[in-house]
């Protein structure tokens, strides 16, 4: 019997991670111009092209119940155990929904085994933490163990961004914590994290560039105190600073840095032009 990993879109976990440790991936969707679409069926780039065009806001919707149950039904009934885990309850009905599903899977299989983590976060803050939950299953590691080490990537992680500009998160009503910013929008170029569940203001400065190295010099130090789990550069629609920015990090890492576009459901609260690093310490 073996341990499956499941979490949502929302992850951006690059390919051959997803394959490599089998993840199964529920998507979020995406609404805009009265069509609904899965997020992981969009192609990110002519996504904000269109998004750009359109004369309303898109919206997103966690994962219709029936891919979730497919997904879940499909590893119990297999055999195996489930450690989902999942976009932040305080952004998402994702991880209820999960719960829901969960419930609905012990009334025909009461022996089934499954654990549902709460991430508190995305993006690959939480992509990091089902990357090592499926590398510990792929060992044999132990359910006990394999939920235990995703918590410990949470709890030892965290995500660093800039946005271009904060009308999205203000327009998408996901600010959180970061609403203090709005009535000084022109003097300041935020740094934001997850805290807690919710965007969060990390430090205020006064320009993009003051932005994306406070972000760098915060992640090299904590790495210097802590040691390097693993790091990863995401970018919304400006590839070319993403590879920049991994460039830079490799020059002081010493290592490969990988690069990861951030898809609609997140991006269309963030807004096109943000970059960030995602990381956990050892």
């Amino acid at each position: 019997m073996a341990i499956k990993i499941v979490t949502d879109s929302t992850s951006y976990i690059p390919k051959e991670y997803v394959n490599k440790y089998d993840i199964k991936i529920a998507s979020l969707n995406v609404v805009m111009d009265g069509e609904s679409r899965r997020e992981v069926d969009i192609d990110n780039k002519n996504f904000y092209e269109d998004m750009s065009k359109s004369s309303e806001i898109p919206k997103s919707s966690q994962p219709i119940p029936e891919e979730m149950l497919s997904i879940f039904k499909d590893i119990i009934a297999n055999g195996d155990s489930i450690v989902g885990i999942f976009l932040s309850s305080k952004m998402s009905g994702t991880y209820s929904n999960a719960n829901m599903i969960k419930n609905m899977i012990l009334e025909d299989y009461p022996k089934a085994n499954i654990e549902i983590l709460d991430s508190k976060t995305n993006c690959m803050q939480m992509g990091f933490a089902a990357i090592k939950a499926g590398e510990a299953a792929k060992e044999g590691k132990s359910m006990e163990e394999v939920v235990a080490l995703a918590q410990y990537v949470l709890n030892h992680s965290r995500f660093l961004f800039t946005p271009e500009t904060l009308e999205y998160l203000k327009k998408g009503g996901r600010i959180g914590g970061a609403a203090a910013l709005f009535g000084n929008l022109f003097q300041i170029k935020p740094i934001l994290t997850v805290v807690d569940g919710e965007t969060s203001i990390f430090k205020k400065v006064r320009t993009r560039k003051k932005a994306v190295d406070e972000i760098v010099g915060t992640v090299l130090n904590e790495i210097e105190l802590k040691g390097l789990g693993d790091v990863i550069v995401h970018h919304i629609n400006c590839e070319e600073e993403g590879m920049k920015l991994a460039k830079a990090l490799e020059n002081k890492l010493g290592q490969k840095v990988g690069i990861q576009s951030i898809g609609p459901v997140i991006g269309l609260h963030v807004g096109p032009g943000s970059i960030g690093i995602a990381y956990y310490t050892k």
